[in-house]
């Protein structure tokens, strides 16, 4: 699967991604998608109109969905390259799931929907917590431009550490949630062999009975083992593709936006079946993520993202 900043956000945690799921808490590159929303639904109470039977979000749900976008080859690219936008998302077992980029976010607090009568949902904030996971190809394949890929690929870092946040629902009405959250994870696999913070503030709201809309602006912070192994060029990733030589040090990398859209297919987002959900977003690289020869000579700060898929929930 192709890894990439942009999807990292959409999707992560969205690292940042999933970032706004009222019971998993995160979206990236890129945290949550159209079950978060449906969920946070539910956890309110119905629309006016839908029975509380009809409700699917219960102590056991599964989304799956495959979709497709639009994302840089590599973390400053200004070269696109289409990626997969498979889904899954849910709550079995009491332990909540949810995507981060290609990923997982767990979350051992999870806890079913409030009961009670339409609308009747608890009004008291709710945190989540458990591990993260996440891959990272960046530069390992796809590279488009032929000075980068000169510089040599790069190896797949598999990332595992902690997620954890607290979201409060009825901020402005009944249904909408405020999440704020964050993940830390470590490279297990001797790649970047560093560690990745990304906070997130996501904010989710139902538009009607069938439409719901999240947004999500989120940060990451970077360690000097992880920016030495994306952003430097050494002397000899320099003479093999003749850009300068550079040495990256760690710290903030890049600031985000991303907005999730979903849409169910028969007008009703909490009692399953079909969906379709829309991710877009924007980007910026900052400090020496900005600075590299990378994306200062042969790519671009400013980075996009966008992608569709359709959704299934049971």
């Amino acid at each position: 699967m192709k890894t990439s900043y942009g999807l990292t956000f959409a999707l992560g945690a969205l690292s940042l991604t999933a970032p706004l799921n009222a019971q998993e808490g995160p979206p990236s590159e890129p945290q949550g998608g159209p079950p978060p929303g449906a969920q946070e639904g539910a956890r309110q109470g119905p629309p006016p109109g839908v029975a509380t039977g009809d409700i699917v979000f219960d102590d056991t749900w599964i989304t799956v969905g495959v979709g497709a976008g639009l994302v840089p080859s590599y973390s400053g690219s200004d070269d696109y390259v289409f990626f997969p936008l498979p889904l899954i998302v849910g709550r079995v077992g009491g332990i909540g799931i949810s995507p981060n980029g290609p990923g997982l976010n767990l979350d051992l607090l999870s806890q079913p929907p409030a009961s009670g009568p339409p609308g009747a949902g608890s009004s008291a904030p709710s945190i989540s917590l458990g591990p993260s996971f996440r891959f990272r190809n960046d530069r390992a394949d796809q590279i488009e431009d032929e000075v980068v890929l000169a510089a040599g690929e790069l190896d797949t870092a598999f990332e595992v550490g902690v997620n954890g946040g607290v979201t409060f629902p009825s901020v402005f009405d009944r249904a909408d949630r405020l999440s704020l959250s964050t993940s830390v994870r470590w490279d297990i696999l001797g790649a970047h062999d560093g560690m990745v913070i990304e906070p997130s503030v996501g904010y989710f709201k139902p538009i009607g009975s069938g439409t719901a809309l999240q947004l999500a602006v989120s940060g990451q912070f970077i360690d000097d083992s992880f920016a030495d192994y994306y952003y430097s060029v050494s002397p000899q990733q320099s003479a093999d593709s003749g850009l300068p030589e550079f040495t990256a040090d760690g710290g903030l990398n890049s600031l985000g936006l991303t907005a999730i859209g979903t849409f169910d297919l028969d007008g009703n987002l909490l009692n399953g079946g079909w969906n379709v959900y829309a991710i877009g977003g924007y980007s910026r690289l900052v400090g020496d993520a900005a600075d590299t020869p990378y994306t200062a000579i042969r790519g671009s700060a400013d980075q996009f993202f966008g992608g569709i898929g359709v959704g299934y929930t049971f």
